[in-house]
């Protein structure tokens, strides 16, 4: 833990406080209680397992796409934890699939739902069928499971946001802030909270995982330069799930307080500590040829190829944030962690609208990104989506 929270610039845990303060409630409800963690095997899907299963819980099942990403959380949980007495069991199955369907039509009792999957890139709206399957993933999956948990009898929903959300400027932002605009819907049937906070440092498919990736490959190591974010180690991503998932009252959404402990650093300056932790010198290169070329002698020399530049692709939010002017903030409950206090605001018609369009397009198996762009302009008026023509699939 001591290298990654290095790496992000931090010498301390963000939730320590707020978690040992809330211990021994947080300890008293899980173990009596039973839950559904559904994208358990993603990272912060894993994180939140975690939480919960050192926790002893009456019942865990959890569900994710990944067979193998599930055998290494199992894995994992047996090498850090041991066993619990309660009743732990690994599905590998679709959400959006029959078969889970009738996986909760077979059990379904849960006293909590907590809901991780989600598309998460960026570079998932480059073409307009992956954009589709995002919209599958992160909203009416979400909705599926939601009314699942209403008719099962659920006590609580919980799904992770983004910040993103915020005032989004990528299809993957606006599609989790379109997915708030359902929960707010369905929380007057059940209680629901969410969270949104920034980059999991290191997790699957991260710029920073692929930092390992290339070096386990000996590859050049490549890096904006000119974007800064906000980073949370896995742990602390499964602590804010863990903490909005019990504690949060219905339609709150939890994100980590900005203070000295969480501060922006650029991936390139993060690129810098990690190569120097592995005791290599970064060496700055003009061209993606001359990195992938340098890449053949350099680290015998104690040197690794960087090429660090400036970001010129769709979806790049210049500045996170994590709420917007207009959200109503509870910033004195908890030391770290922040609440945004929702009413159940929403427009029945334009969900509605949302719905038919998009059943529309699949119907007809046609349809175009700038289809898909439009309707999110309808429902996010001041969304500040732009093309800039250019996507990360096409660099380095």
């Amino acid at each position: 833990m001591t290298s990654i929270l290095s790496l992000i610039g931090r010498d301390k845990e963000l939730f320590t406080t707020d978690i040992e303060r809330n211990e021994a409630e947080l300890k008293k409800i899980i173990s009596s209680a039973s839950f559904l963690v559904l994208g358990a095997a993603g990272s912060i899907g894993q994180a939140v397992t975690k939480e919960i299963f050192k926790r002893n819980p009456n019942k865990l099942h959890v569900v994710d796409i990944s067979e193998n990403n599930m055998v290494e959380l199992v894995r994992d949980l047996r090498s850090s934890y041991g066993y619990i007495d309660g009743d732990f069991q690994t599905f590998a199955l679709d959400i959006g699939s029959v078969e889970y369907d009738a996986f909760i039509k077979t059990d379904g009792k849960y006293d909590y739902v907590l809901n991780l999957s989600a598309l998460k890139h960026v570079r998932s709206e480059k073409d307009p069928f992956t954009l589709m399957r995002m919209i599958d993933v992160n909203i009416f999956n979400t909705e599926k499971t939601i009314k699942q948990s209403i008719e099962s009898g659920v006590k609580k929903y919980f799904c992770v946001s983004t910040d993103k959300a915020a005032n989004p400027v990528n299809m993957m932002g606006a599609s989790k802030r379109i997915m708030e605009m359902f929960l707010m819907r369905r929380s007057l049937d059940i209680p629901i909270s969410t969270a949104r906070f920034a980059n999991v440092a290191f997790s699957d498919g991260s710029l920073l995982h692929g930092f390992n990736q290339r070096i386990q490959k000996r590859q050049p190591i490549v890096a904006p330069q000119d974007i800064k974010r906000y980073f949370v180690t896995p742990k602390e991503s499964g602590e804010l799930c863990l903490m909005s998932s019990i504690f949060g009252e219905n339609r709150d959404i939890f994100f980590p307080k900005l203070s000295e402990q969480l501060h922006l650093i650029s991936f390139s300056e993060i690129a810098v500590k990690y190569l120097e932790q592995l005791g290599y010198e970064p060496y700055l290169c003009s061209s993606e040829d001359e990195a992938r070329t340098l890449i053949e002698t350099l680290p015998e020399q104690g040197k690794w190829p960087c090429l660090f530049v400036d970001s010129d692709t769709t979806g790049e939010k210049d500045f996170e944030e994590f709420f917007t002017d207009e959200e109503t903030l509870d910033m004195e409950k908890y030391y770290n962690l922040g609440i945004i206090k929702n009413d159940p605001n929403y427009s029945e018609a334009d969900l509605e609208f949302f719905e038919k369009n998009i059943n529309k397009f699949k119907q007809r198996q046609s349809w175009t990104k700038e289809h898909i762009v439009q309707l999110f302009f309808r429902m996010i008026p001041d969304f500040a989506h732009k093309n800039m023509g250019k996507y990360l699939d096409s660099k380095m």
